[in-house]
Parts: C-alpha cells; sequence; structure tokens
C-alpha cells in the first residue's frame, strides 16, 4: 500500500468531519463548502447556520454530536496508522488527477492496495451481473489484451462482467504486467459484498492492483450507491466497454455518465434475441462505437491519450517522493514505448486467455475440446473420437470438479 496518510491534518479531520456528518452527501458537502469556504469552518459554525442553508434534519442532527463525529474520526486515523486501508483528499497531489474534472469529485478516496495506479490511464469494463458464457469469455479475452497493452482496467467488482474484466486484467504470465486493475466499490472499503468478493479483492491487492471507495468505512450496499460507483468507474477512465447489458442495467449509466464526460463509449453487438444484450444494441443506435475487437478500442483510445496525457502528467510529476519513483517509471514506459506500438505487436485475434485451470491428463483432451458456447454430445464425440460412456464419463468428472457445466444439451466450460 502506498502514500498512506496516517497522521491526519486539522483541515483533514474537518473534511473527515464534515463527510461523516453529511452521511458522504456530495450535494449537502459542496453546499457546505461553497457556503463557507473551508472545511474548518464550515464543521464550526453552528447547526442555525447548517440549517439556513437547507442541509438536511439528519445531517443536522449529527452535527450537534460532536463527540460522535470525533471517535469516527479517531477510528478512521487508528485504521490508516494500522495499514488497514489509505486515505486519499482532494487537494493531495496523489488524488487521481481525472476525478478532479468530473462534475462532482469526492472530496476523499478510500483505499486499498497500489495507489498508483489511479495515475495510469485507464479503461472501464462493465456490464451484465449474469452475463452469457460467451459474454464472460470476450469480458475476459478483452481485460487481459488490454492490460497486456499497458492499461489499467477499471470496473466495478461486481459479480459478472465486472469479475471476469478484473481477472481477465490479473491473468498476465509476465510479472511485470500483472496488478493493472482498478475495482471501485459501491460500499464502504472495508465492507465484503457480495461475499465472493473477499477472495477477489485479496488477489487484486496481492497483485499490485487497487481498490477505492468514495463512502465511509462500514457504510453498507444501497440502491444509490451504486450509481455513485458507476461514477467514479466513468470519471476514472479514458473510455468505457460495454461487453454485454440489459436495457436496464446499471452499465448504461456508466455508458451515459462516459459519454457526459466527453469521452468514447464502445459497446459489442450480440446476436439480434439475445436479451442480454439489449442495452449493448440501444447504445449501439444511440451513437456508441461498435466494437468486435480491443484493437479497435486501443487505436482511439491511443489517440485521446496523446491528447490528454497532461493530466497524467501532471499528476506523476507533483507525487510525493515516495511514489515519485514508482509512478514516473510506469508513466515513462507508457508514454516513451507508446501504448500504440505495444499494441501493433500482439495478434489480430484477441488472444485467449492463459489458463490457471489445473486438469488432470486424462481430462486434458475433452477439456480442450470444449468451449464458452457449449456443444452437445454428438457433436463431442464427433471430435473426440470416444465412446458414449467414456465420453459422458470425463465429462461428468469435469462438471464434479466445477469446470464444466451443462446448459440445455450443451455442455461449457465455466
Amino acid at each position: 500500500m502506498t502514500a498512506v496518510t496516517s497522521s491526519l491534518s486539522d483541515n483533514q479531520r474537518a473534511i473527515l468531519a464534515l463527510w461523516y456528518e453529511v452521511n458522504a452527501s456530495l450535494s449537502a458537502y459542496h453546499k457546505l463548502i461553497t457556503s463557507f469556504g473551508y472545511p474548518q469552518l464550515a464543521w464550526q459554525a453552528k447547526v442555525e447556520a447548517w440549517k439556513q442553508l437547507g442541509i438536511h434534519h439528519t445531517h443536522l442532527k449529527r452535527h450537534e454530536q460532536t463527540e460522535q463525529t470525533l471517535a469516527n474520526i479517531d477510528k478512521i486515523q487508528q485504521a490508516l496508522i494500522e495499514g488497514r486501508y489509505g486515505l486519499l483528499f482532494a487537494d493531495d497531489a496523489d488524488y487521481p488527477a481525472q476525478l478532479s474534472q468530473i462534475y462532482d469529485p469526492p472530496p476523499l478516496l478510500f483505499y486499498r492496495g497500489n495507489s498508483a495506479r489511479l495515475h495510469q490511464a485507464q479503461i472501464a469494463i462493465v456490464g451484465s451481473r449474469k452475463p452469457t458464457a460467451h459474454a464472460q469469455k470476450i469480458t475476459f479475452d478483452m481485460a487481459q489484451y488490454l492490460a497486456q497493452a499497458g492499461y489499467i482496467v477499471t470496473s466495478g467488482l461486481a459479480m459478472g462482467v465486472d469479475k471476469r474484466a478484473h481477472l481477465g486484467a490479473l491473468a498476465q504470465a509476465d510479472p511485470d504486467c500483472q496488478g493493472r486493475t482498478v475495482g471501485v466499490m459501491g460500499t464502504g472499503i472495508d465492507v465484503n459484498y457480495p461475499n465472493h468478493r473477499d477472495q477477489l479483492f485479496t488477489q487484486i491487492i496481492e497483485q499490485g492492483g487497487c481498490i477505492i471507495s468514495e463512502l465511509l468505512p462500514h457504510t453498507q450496499p444501497h440502491k444509490h450507491t451504486f450509481p455513485r460507483r458507476n461514477r467514479l468507474v466513468a470519471g476514472l477512465s479514458l473510455a468505457t466497454i460495454v461487453t454485454e447489458a440489459t436495457i436496464k442495467s446499471g452499465s448504461l449509466i456508466t455508458a451515459r455518465l462516459t459519454s457526459e464526460q466527453g469521452k468514447q463509449v464502445f459497446a459489442i453487438p450480440s446476436h439480434i434475441d439475445n436479451s442480454n444484450a439489449e442495452g449493448c444494441h440501444h447504445l449501439i443506435r444511440e451513437g456508441a462505437t461498435l466494437a468486435y475487437h480491443p484493437q479497435q478500442v486501443l487505436e482511439d483510445v491511443n489517440g485521446q491519450l496523446d491528447y490528454d496525457k497532461g493530466a497524467y502528467r501532471t499528476a506523476n510529476a507533483t507525487n510525493s517522493n515516495s511514489n515519485r519513483s514508482t509512478i514516473n517509471q510506469t508513466s515513462d514506459a507508457i508514454e516513451t514505448n507508446s501504448i500504440k506500438s505495444t499494441s501493433q505487436q500482439l495478434s489480430s485475434e484477441i488472444k485467449p486467455a492463459r489458463s490457471t485451470v489445473v486438469v488432470p491428463e486424462h481430462l486434458a483432451a475433452i477439456y480442450e475440446q470444449l468451449d464458452w458456447h457449449g456443444q452437445d454430445l454428438d457433436a463431442l464425440i464427433s471430435a473426440t473420437k470416444l465412446a458414449p460412456p467414456q465420453l459422458i464419463g470425463q465429462l461428468m468428472e469435469l462438471e464434479l470438479m466445477g469446470l464444466i457445466s451443462e446448459q440445455g444439451g450443451r455442455y461449457l466450460r465455466i
């Protein structure tokens, strides 16, 4: 973990106090700062002054409970000292410059892992929580390809597409390429929601990625916290790719916010009868760029990076001494080697994901024959030349191992 803020200044304590007392309400926080000018003045103001600004009554009640506010600040400072997470404030040199440019930047960010990732060129991949097997493979391969090309893959840590995007970015054989992912939480930085993410969090952090949240520790999931998360996913990234989404998917919120921030939206097309992809088709109809290969994304985004790389240079140039070397080396690698030239060396096809699955030798042939689309028994018998009883026995073994599944009479990898 880099640049951990463990000793809080008076100004930082005031920011935390306000953030706690307005319950992380962006509108209330910015109203107070606009009215009083400085966090300390806003926090020291009387309840009546807050009331005159139209601050919500629940915030007013918290503002009266100074001891409770101070106790919460002390808990956060203790967690910082113990290294459970780090904290960046909007006026810190280490705060991601690209977030400063959005309409409603968060005044602070809690993080775990390598915060240097926040200053590197990012591309968001988002989509359905229940994607088809084909969309899972496309997401994984696309994330892996983009990470190999030097980009950070950013997503929202949800089930489905988000998880596959993070895992694809992490699936790098070269240790120097690992950890190129940023996960944005819709809960407090210390909340494991849903339960499957604990393992994903650990993998991202251990491999050198980063997880962030603007919400206070212990904040539980709520229907309003995920759109907030989506705006940060869009804000951090140069572009957003939607690999599969329904027409009511939250991914379309991310796409809209990306467009509103003046950035490019890419959508992956699918069969016209795939209801899971109606959101992507809607985006394409509304002007999103149809994408069928990550090289398209690289070609478009590289031009944007050349135009906008000043923001990244500024962030890196003003970093603290403890981080300047690491971050500048990464930035220099992107600028001197050029992401464009790196991506041109890659295959014209999406490179297959490097499997980390351990398959018993006697099952390897049938496992390699399977894909993410699914094949029926007749096709597998024809391809493997195995007798039906032997083939069915091997398929059952793979299914019991959790490596494949059977859907509608077709067998496919998980």
